[in-house]
């Protein structure tokens, strides 16, 4: 038995930088990761072409500087050497082990302690953070058929394909497929999107004046949240922000019919935006086609479409996103009285106070959890906001001379209450599209729907009002 006062759970950017925000503050933090090796989504995703669409200056948290961030543009490697770096720092403060793949967590009502298990040891601890990623899981569609040549995700890329001149075609035309399909075209593979809906696309901000970091960082944070009043009921600036990007389609696509055919008919914001200056110039190579058709059926060397073409291909690429929160569904997590997070969530959909925090579950606390996700600016702004409640969290505890605190069913219920209502007049939820932000209710479980600042304000000091202390039955030396 290992024994711990904070239990991190995940090496992504996520799980680092709270490790290290906890260890600087005098905890002692154990990191459990399952792969070989740091960097979370950015060690996964090693598709041609990936990078970070969100300015690195911003891209990154206020105690680091992301490579890249004077020049606007970091790339899949850039961000994993940066995780390599911060696992790094990590190890000189705290313990971080490696192929531990977490299979249970329980909590210990007579110690006030968490029992986690890998496949050779068991850790006791205190306090447990969960950082396992909301975007771990690719999501694969479900297509009548086999196709027998080489088939993967962006998510899982093999490198060894030589793809110059081969007929690759791409399913998907969201943030990754924006990315891929160029980088395809560039190595001279003949392309085939299979286009579901189109995306709202934006151009990438131009980094013109160079400024310090830290002021670099600030204009990058406020011209994203402009896009906010746009996503979340204003029509004017919603007018105003769906010209613009019309204005860039138009610009980067002469032909007509094929401007129409990447014309959304949904509301921007609606599905995540997609920000790049190359997506609409491969769709215009020669050697790129867009199909619009529904595909029906995959068959030895082909895609059929609902127009009763047949499509061949020698690699079928899927650009299809992921099964979000996924990985926190199939870890079993049993709180007070053995319930688990997983029949808390089957009973009243994912919810958790201020995206950390779930009533049942004593001092645990979710990183990136329902609604927290943020479509227009750096989601590492507000896991900053979570790793500062965290710690406010843990001090209180230790304050108020109690083993744990849990939080209140009704400030839960208040919290996803107060969020269900924020969302009701949003893009999100009344833009006119099915996305991965939203439930099989209609109801969104994934966005932050509102601007991020506000998001700082509610996390900004521990409501220790809402939570109830506990004390073990049994105290342990």
């Amino acid at each position: 038995m290992i024994d711990t006062e904070v239990l991190v759970v995940g090496a992504g950017l996520a799980g680092l930088g709270a490790a290290l925000h906890l260890a600087a503050r005098g905890r002692t933090v154990h990191v459990l990761e399952r792969s070989a090796g740091p960097g979370g989504t950015w060690r996964e995703n090693t598709y041609p072409g990936c990078e970070c669409d969100i300015h690195p200056a911003l891209y990154s948290y206020s105690f680091t500087r992301l490579p890249g961030w004077s020049s606007g543009r970091a790339g899949q490697h850039d961000i994993l050497d940066h995780t390599r770096h911060l696992a790094d720092q990590v190890r000189r403060t705290a313990r971080l082990d490696y192929r531990a793949e977490v299979i249970d967590c329980r909590w210990d009502e007579d110690e006030a302690r968490w029992h986690i298990r890998t496949h050779t040891a068991t850790v006791r601890a205190r306090f447990l953070v969960l950082a396992t990623g909301a975007l771990d899981t690719p999501r694969i569609p479900r297509i009548p058929g086999t196709f027998t040549g080489p088939v993967l995700h962006t998510a899982r890329w093999n490198h060894d394909l030589d793809l110059t001149e081969a007929r690759v075609g791409v399913v998907g035309t969201g943030a990754s497929a924006a990315q891929v399909i160029p980088a395809l075209t560039d190595l001279g593979s003949r392309v085939t999107v299979f286009q579901r809906t189109p995306a709202w696309v934006l151009p990438r901000p131009r980094t013109r004046l160079p400024l310090p970091h830290r002021a670099r960082r600030a204009v990058e944070y406020w011209r994203n949240e402009t896009l906010v009043p746009a996503l979340t009921g204003s029509k004017r600036h919603r007018a105003a922000l769906e010209a613009r990007a019309l204005r860039h389609l138009h610009g980067q696509v002469p032909d007509p019919g094929l401007r129409q055919a990447l014309t959304p008919s949904y509301r921007i914001g609606c599905k995540r935006i997609v920000f790049s200056d190359t997506f609409y110039p491969a769709l215009n190579h020669p050697a790129t086609s867009l199909v619009t058709s529904p595909v029906t059926e995959l068959t030895g060397d082909s895609v059929h479409t609902a127009d009763g073409r047949r499509h061949e291909i020698d690699v079928l690429v899927h650009a299809t996103g992921f099964r979000v929160s996924a990985a926190l569904m199939r870890m079993p997590i049993h709180g007070r009285n053995g319930t688990t997070l997983q029949e808390i969530w089957a009973r009243d959909g994912a919810t958790a106070h201020l995206g950390i925090t779930v009533a049942g579950l004593p001092n645990a606390f979710l990183l990136g959890g329902p609604n927290t996700g943020v479509g227009h600016t750096s989601l590492l702004f507000m896991l900053e906001c979570q790793f500062r409640y965290i710690a406010a969290a843990l001090d209180a505890t230790d304050r108020a001379g109690v083993d744990a605190l849990v939080v209140r069913a009704e400030a839960h219920d208040r919290s996803t209450a107060r969020v269900h209502r924020d969302s009701a007049a949003t893009t999100w939820t009344r833009g006119g599209c099915h996305s991965w932000y939203l439930d099989r209710e209609g109801l969104n479980r994934s966005i932050w729907p509102g601007p991020t600042w506000r998001y700082r304000l509610n996390t900004r000091t521990f409501d220790s009002r809402n939570y109830t202390p506990l004390r073990a039955s049994l105290r342990t030396g």
